[in-house]
């Protein structure tokens, strides 16, 4: 079982900046790939970001120069450093982990960009 709880979603301005975290049960070694995914109001969730456990990384191209992707395996924890944030940028944004055959989610954190 692998479960996670994301922070740190807020609302910000066009321009500015925020940090997701996620925070994993248990260790993180055994998550060869973790990935924060978004889902905007009416639209369907959508891949932002992954990282694999030796720190390779992979982007959308909507986020590809504004965001980073990292994680810290001895403490259990995945983090979204956004910068530049746009009003398309606005939506709950999840993590992500495929384990034993399944799909692991956590419950979301709402991002909101705006003036």
């Amino acid at each position: 079982q692998v479960q996670f709880v994301e922070s740190g979603g807020d609302l910000v301005q066009p321009g500015g900046s925020l940090r997701l975290s996620c925070a994993a049960s248990g260790s993180i070694f055994r998550l060869e790939l973790m990935a924060w995914y978004r889902q905007a109001p009416g639209k369907q969730r959508e891949f932002v970001a992954a990282i694999t456990t030796g720190g390779a990384t992979n982007y959308a191209n909507s986020v590809k120069d504004r965001f980073t992707i990292s994680r810290d395996n001895a403490k259990n924890m995945m983090y979204l450093q956004m910068n530049s944030l746009k009003p398309e940028d606005t939506a709950v944004y999840y993590c992500n982990a495929p384990w034993g055959g399944r799909e692991y989610w956590g419950q979301g954190t709402q991002v909101t960009v705006s003036s």
